[in-house]
């Protein structure tokens, strides 16, 4: 029985673990083949660790192990040129692009919790560059690929955050608020080609991007060195439905659905795995 996105090609960026590498099995899964990026470093003054080079090798194993083909280069969304270069290559071996998940970010946590208007130039601006400019950059690499293919789907990953505001995390908020607005404009722009743009938007997302200290104690301040279970009943208060936080899977289905044909006739869609958080 042929796959949901069986001979179809997609492109994900931050695919080296989390987000990015459970969108890449589930697509493989689904009988797509890969192009995959992610910087594969820390990012200065970031509270937690980057991916590694070792990371992205186990997305090509894990994709490899399903018999789908897998493409995998370290690049850093912020550099355009580098970027459009993995996706040429990708699309010269792969021979099609119909997929593209901008998923690639940092979150908005720092050393202490800062209100818009305390945040140094270098902080706002790497936020936006990454996570706001950066996805940008994948939509502008990749569409000429699927305007050549006559059709697809852009799938841009906002956040919960790009649809309520949250405190101390403004820099984040104020990006993932454009990555909506740009995807509704790719949205109207693409339609006339059958390409459809749509957003996920996830609530906190079981990946080390929460699951580190500085994003603990930014829950738990009341503790010096909060564990993942102290910060689970803190987390779960921002959700509506009982649970602290999704897996990464909740948001590759979502990802899935939006890439096949089951979701043919949605476009300009901003689609919440939320958990209900933004009921609240």
């Amino acid at each position: 029985m042929a796959g949901r996105v069986d001979g179809k090609v997609a492109f994900i960026t931050g695919a080296a673990r989390g987000q990015g590498r459970s969108h890449a099995i589930r697509l493989a899964q689904e009988g797509a083949d890969i192009i995959a990026v992610d910087i594969c470093e820390d990012i200065p003054d970031s509270p937690y660790a980057g991916a590694t080079e070792s990371d992205l090798a186990e997305t090509v194993q894990q994709v490899e192990a399903l018999g789908r083909r897998i493409v995998a280069r370290k690049a850093d969304v912020r550099d355009y040129a580098g970027l459009q270069q993995v996706v040429d290559d990708g699309v010269a071996r792969l021979g099609r692009l119909d997929i593209v998940c901008a998923n690639a970010g940092i979150a908005g946590i720092t050393s202490r919790p800062q209100s818009v208007w305390e945040y140094d130039a270098a902080t706002w601006q790497t936020m936006i560059d990454i996570n706001l400019t950066g996805v940008w950059h994948t939509a502008k690499a990749a569409v000429p690929h699927l305007l050549a293919n006559n059709g697809g789907s852009v799938i841009l990953t906002s956040s919960a955050a790009g649809q309520k505001a949250y405190a101390n995390i403004g820099h984040y908020v104020a990006a993932k608020h454009g990555v909506i607005g740009l995807m509704r404009a790719l949205a109207l722009e693409l339609s006339p080609h059958g390409i459809r743009a749509n957003a996920v938007n996830p609530t906190q997302v079981d990946t080390p991007m929460i699951q580190n200290e500085a994003m603990r104690r930014l829950f738990r301040p009341d503790l010096e060195h909060p564990t993942k279970e102290d910060f689970a009943p803190a987390s779960q208060t921002v959700n509506a439905l009982p649970i602290p936080w999704v897996d990464s899977v909740d948001v590759s289905n979502a990802v899935l659905f939006l890439a096949s044909d089951d979701s043919r006739y949605i476009t300009g869609v901003a689609l919440p795995v939320d958990a209900g958080s933004l009921l609240k």
